[in-house]
């Protein structure tokens, strides 16, 4: 009789240690003793994206920036990081490129540079009544029937060595304005190279300059849109090579 109340009360005593008070208890010391969430300090969780409204706004895109709409799906704007050892050697000292501005940078450059080939992938194909080529029967429609054939050809005949180091001269000139950025020598905007040789901007007002930045963005953001579908649908087999790729 003895032995079989001290089972039961060994039963009741293991039952107790599951009760709701117990496993609360439990949780909460738990949680407690867990680090704070790096979600927590990415996120406004006050405001919605403006792009997003199902998404709290990330906590770097307030809108003071133009063309910010919150749209950052993956929240990258927020992850704290220096890009400026992309530019300059690490022992540099007092260097800095945050990462909502090394973004901005590279949002522009590519987006000017996808509004450029967007338009010369199709002038080249005749998009726009004839083909748009440099003289010579070197880049003749013979010689280069399409855009999307062009690369391999071109290589072949080593014209695209003097383009790529024509590029690499201009990425290494506008690289500098970086690394003064970067040691705090330069307060400019991301993307603002000070070209503006027909003269939009100027004598203009504030309003007026981030009306014509932000057609400047938009269409940029288009052109990374437009280049990427027409250089796709062009790969789609040969019957799509040429304009319209359809």
């Amino acid at each position: 009789m003895l032995s079989t109340a001290t089972i039961v009360i060994a039963f009741a005593s293991s039952a107790a240690a599951f009760s709701p008070n117990a496993v609360t208890q439990t949780c909460s010391s738990h949680l407690s003793a867990m680090p704070d969430r790096k979600w927590d300090t990415m996120v406004d969780p006050t405001a919605r994206s403006e792009a997003l409204p199902f998404l709290p706004r990330p906590v770097n895109l307030d809108g003071t920036m133009v063309g910010d709409v919150g749209f950052d799906p993956f929240y990258l704007s927020s992850i704290e990081k220096d890009f400026s050892g992309f530019i300059q050697p690490p022992q540099w000292e007092s260097k800095a490129i945050p990462t909502l501005y090394w973004m901005r940078e590279a949002e522009l450059k590519h987006g000017r540079v996808c509004m450029l080939a967007w338009f010369g992938w199709v002038a080249a194909d005749g998009g726009f009544g004839f083909p748009l080529r440099f003289p010579g029967e070197l880049y003749s429609v013979n010689s280069v029937p399409n855009s999307y054939e062009a690369h391999d050809l071109i290589v072949s005949q080593g014209s695209l060595g003097f383009l790529l180091i024509a590029i690499a001269f201009i990425e290494f000139c506008t690289g500098a304005v970086l690394v003064e950025v970067a040691r705090g020598e330069n307060d400019r905007e991301a993307g603002d190279y000070k070209l503006d040789p027909l003269g939009f901007l100027k004598d203009k007002s504030k309003e007026e300059v981030d009306r014509m930045k932000l057609r400047e963005l938009k269409n940029a953001r288009l052109a990374m849109l437009a280049f990427a579908g027409v250089a796709t649908q062009s790969g789609l087999g040969e019957a799509y090579h040429n304009f319209p790729y359809f």
